[in-house]
């Protein structure tokens, strides 16, 4: 498939470097650009994007409220950000909002045409090992641990048990492929389950996933009991 792809910075030679870089890939088209958040909806609507490669820092809207507008509506287009530093915080909120992942404008060109396809597949584009440090940062968000743990427990304690698996599984970053081969399922089986999770408690996408099976506990847990 074709996937199609809007580009929001406010950096004309950003946007003009990244079309560049990603109008080369035979199954990747650039619909659109945009220079600030507050365009990102309307285009988005008229555009019909598959991806939004995102910027966090533009002058009226950014980023990061750009994508919280954007993913609370039905049938959004998946978020990755892309930005030139680093704050846990900030992704944490981009994550949470609904954003499917995040680079650094310093990542390879390879690696964030690799990341758009993942991203377009349903799939994160944070390794493993980014999202769990990044899970781990959810300490300072704003809701109180408790209160958030209470609530992820609440969640949890509406999946089925094969579902459970498959969000723990997802919260430890694997692909549909590993969990495929883990818990003995069919890659289609696995993708039903994903979906099934999202539709019971209301997320996005399979980082909101990994975010909650963290906050419930089940990734420190041996046994995956959340009691």
């Amino acid at each position: 498939m074709t996937i199609r792809l809007l580009v929001v910075d406010d950096d004309p030679l950003v946007r003009a470097g990244l079309a560049l870089m990603l109008g080369g890939a035979e199954d990747i088209e650039i619909v659109g650009e945009a220079a600030d958040g507050s365009a990102v909806a309307q285009l988005a609507l008229e555009l019909g994007p598959d991806v939004v490669l995102m910027d966090i820092r533009m002058p009226r809207v950014d980023g990061l409220t750009a994508t919280e507008t954007l993913r609370a509506r039905p049938d959004a287009p998946e978020v990755i950000v892309l930005t030139t530093f680093h704050a846990d915080e900030q992704v944490l909120r981009a994550l949470r909002a609904g954003a499917a992942g995040f680079l650094l404008k310093d990542t390879p060109p390879a690696d964030i045409v690799a990341a758009v396809r993942r991203v377009a597949h349903g799939d994160p584009v944070l390794s493993p090992a980014v999202m769990r440090q990044l899970m781990v940062q959810a300490a300072g968000a704003a809701v109180a641990p408790g209160d958030r743990t209470a609530r992820a427990r609440e969640g949890v304690a509406l999946l089925a048990e094969r579902e459970r698996e498959v969000a723990v599984a997802v919260g430890r970053g694997h692909s549909n492929a590993e969990i495929s081969a883990r818990l003995y399922l069919s890659v289609p089986t696995v993708k039903t389950h994903v979906s099934r999770v999202l539709a019971k408690l209301g997320l996005n996408n399979r980082v909101q996933i990994a975010l909650l099976v963290h906050d419930a506990g089940l990734l420190d847990a041996e046994d995956g009991d959340v009691g």
